[in-house]
């Protein structure tokens, strides 16, 4: 039987880090910045419902609800009527073309949303939409339309129609969270949760140019936590992302939230759990705790578990209402970060209302291995103010940047060890309800900070969906 055990090697607090003076950065490598090149709409009068404290065009796990490829940015999105909708632009383009798609939200639940990627393999663009611990629907287009998209007509005669498959690959009943990459190969793989919340693991499938092929679940849902206050014998991990490096390695941060509310403080809490890591270096067949230790083989019994030793890289009670699938990233020498948010014991041991005590204590944490393979965490010193959650991307100088709710952007240098975290712009003039979606591939593409937000609204009137562009340093 194996037990769960703290990765060993501490966290290092931001003190515990060198703090550089503000001319030590060097003219090669300049610090984070950011400067605003314009806003665009992609719909005057986007569908617009709260569910989950969130909405469906805008929940931040999404992979991708925006997203760059060869010169060219694509956007997804439901419209007033639900009708799905996909967009694309040249980069740097003011306006959008778009296609309307043969499917219409089924339901007012902002946890179905659409998810892009892009098979390399033959060029063509992926969808998967409207799920939530049920079925989904998928469509793809033609091949080689991402790769000639200039001579490529954008109708919907490119779209194949919608499937409530992948290509006859029925994967499972109770799907959520799809989660597109492409492999070093210009394969497309696609992460997703079997089962419902508290009682779910992890899966994968993979395309490879001509067939979806299921390889399995590859964490597990059973086994006993206890906390001061209780046990738990179910659960389910939620991925704060599933990334491959430059290396070729596939990373994935992630939390367990338990079924039994009985190992909170308090029922109005969330049960999830500390910050857990795992990687594949054979492109998700197996999968190893941060010591290289196996400890899951997709598609086996042998599946990650909370049981499993090595695998908590932060550990936290459920008292604090710690945030699930929040972000990651890797940077330039494949090195793992993370967002991480909570509400801090200084404001208490205990929280007792998980959206009203996030939003007023609050905060995020920048979670990292650094080169020496030590992990470091350093409190990001802007209050969420908000429950929900924070992006992290990193520029080519490996300088990092959170977008937090609202679009407010804070950012750390490398050359301080990420201890000089400063609020770069305040998101006041954007008027946005809250989350946004991260253009990933669009800033190694053009060296831009890109991403959609939705212009807060009341009940259910629908409101303005926009992209907005942000220059990173040269």
């Amino acid at each position: 039987m194996r037990r769960r055990t703290l990765l060993a090697g501490a966290i290092l607090s931001a003190a515990a880090a060198p703090v550089l003076g503000a001319g030590t950065a060097r003219a090669a490598d300049p610090g984070p910045s950011v400067t605003k090149k314009g806003t665009t709409q992609l719909d005057a009068a986007a569908i617009f419902f709260v569910s989950y404290d969130g909405l469906v065009n805008n929940n931040s796990f999404q992979k991708n609800g925006l997203l760059t490829y060869k010169g060219y940015q694509y956007a997804t999105w439901y419209t007033s009527t639900g009708n799905a909708v996909v967009g694309r632009r040249a980069l740097g383009g003011s306006s959008w073309s778009t296609v309307t798609l043969s499917h219409v939200l089924k339901t007012s639940d902002s946890h179905n949303v659409i998810s892009m990627g892009v098979s390399k393999v033959d060029g063509r663009l992926h969808l998967n939409m409207d799920s939530h611990s049920d079925g989904y629907f998928y469509v793809k287009s033609v091949a080689g339309l991402m790769d000639n998209p200039a001579t490529t007509s954008w109708t919907s005669s490119v779209f194949g129609s919608v499937q409530t498959s992948m290509d006859g690959l029925a994967l499972t009943s109770q799907f959520t969270y799809p989660q597109f990459v492409s492999t070093p190969e210009g394969k497309l793989q696609l992460s997703y949760r079997v089962g419902i919340s508290g009682n779910g693991r992890n899966a994968l499938a993979e395309y490879d140019g001509s067939t979806w092929t299921a390889l399995g679940e590859w964490s597990s849902s059973t086994g006993t936590y206890t906390s001061s206050h209780g046990s738990s014998t179910a659960r389910n991990m939620y991925l704060h992302g599933i990334d491959y490096d430059v290396n070729g390695r596939l990373h994935s941060f992630f939390t367990w939230r338990e079924q039994n509310a009985a190992v909170m403080c308090n029922s109005g809490g969330i049960t999830n759990h500390d910050t857990g890591y795992v990687y594949s270096t054979d492109r998700g067949r197996t999968w190893r705790n941060d010591a290289g230790t196996l400890v899951a083989t997709t598609g086996s019994s042998d599946t990650v578990a909370v049981t499993d030793g090595g695998l908590v890289v932060d550990s936290l009670n459920p008292d604090h209402s710690l945030m699930n699938q929040e972000s990651q990233f890797t940077d330039s020498s494949g090195l793992p970060h993370a967002i991480i948010s909570y509400v801090p014991g200084r404001f208490g041991q205990c929280t007792t209302n998980y959206v009203s005590d996030r939003t007023a204590n609050g905060r995020a944490f920048h979670l990292r291995k650094n080169s020496s393979g030590t992990w470091q965490k350093t409190e990001i010193p802007v209050a969420l103010n908000s429950s929900q959650r924070t992006k992290l991307i990193l520029d080519k100088y490996d300088n990092a940047y959170a977008v937090f709710p609202f679009g407010r952007i804070a950012a750390a240098s490398k050359s301080s060890g990420y201890t000089d975290w400063t609020l770069l712009y305040d998101g006041s003039d954007l008027n946005a309800f809250g989350e946004v979606v991260i253009d990933e591939l669009r800033v190694k593409a053009d060296n831009v900070l890109s991403f959609m937000y939705q212009e807060k609204s009341s009940g259910t009137t629908p409101s303005a969906l926009h992209v907005v562009d942000f220059a990173l340093p040269a």
